[in-house]
């Protein structure tokens, strides 16, 4: 069983000032801005808070401390998009990220100042709306099934691309299922239809866990039903996460 040291042993100056949270605000305080009411863990105030975010589409920027040695990591997602990381051993590096997103700018210019933050590929295409996401997130998934073991697999998501109703929804894939979502964020949009290679060919599911709508012989008659099979009315996947 992995035991690790007391985060008190580990840092003493957070542990003076009562939670990671309030040593946030502390460093934030002496060079001369404020984070807001950043929040502590409740369950291990030492190790985790979360600053909060003044920008609408930016929820609060997670900040945790390592469990073994001394370093700092952020995580911060939009909408349901995760869209930047990073990880330092200086809590002042951490609480000047905090402040630029808290205040909206842009991803890139974060990157910039603060060079151990990293990008994921949808950060930026998040900065320019939904339309973009899913260009950027399709783009993702064909390159993916590039490097896939089986030709099968890749002739489906190219087919899939190519029909314009499939196109325009956000596409992602688990255990080789490509699924299809009407939100651009986590937590997806049920399932409006699925697609997966077959074991003499192809399979049309309404949901990853759903009855099977039909297989074909070919990808391209699978896209055909899939597209039959879509909601009426159905338009481009919407920014956010579904229910929120």
């Amino acid at each position: 069983m992995t035991t690790f040291p007391d985060p008190a042993d580990l840092y003493p100056d957070v542990a003076a000032k009562g939670s990671l949270a309030a040593a946030l605000q502390e460093v934030a305080k002496e060079h001369g801005f404020i984070l807001g009411a950043v929040a502590a863990s409740e369950t291990q105030p030492l190790l985790h808070a979360s600053v909060p975010s003044a920008t609408p589409h930016r929820e609060a920027l997670g900040v945790s401390a390592g469990h073994i040695s001394r370093y700092w990591l952020i995580n911060g997602w939009g909408q349901g998009t995760p869209l930047i990381s990073g990880q330092t051993q200086k809590l002042s590096e951490v609480a000047k990220v905090a402040r630029e997103w808290r205040h909206g700018t842009p991803l890139r210019d974060i990157q910039r100042s603060a060079p151990f933050t990293e990008l994921t590929y949808l950060a930026e295409a998040a900065e320019q709306g939904p339309a973009h996401l899913v260009s950027v997130q399709w783009e993702w998934v064909r390159q993916d099934a590039e490097e896939a073991p089986w030709p099968e697999y890749r002739v489906l998501v190219e087919a899939a691309y190519a029909e314009p109703r499939l196109r325009q929804l956000f596409p992602y894939v688990s255990h080789w299922l490509l699924r299809f979502s009407t939100t651009t964020g986590s937590p997806f949009s049920p399932d409006v239809v699925c697609l997966q290679v077959g074991r003499d060919g192809y399979v049309v599911k309404a949901s990853s866990y759903g009855p099977v709508l039909g297989e074909t012989a070919g990808p391209e008659e699978a896209v055909a039903l899939a597209a039959r099979h879509l909601p009426t009315g159905i338009g481009p996947a919407v920014t956010g996460a579904y229910g929120k």
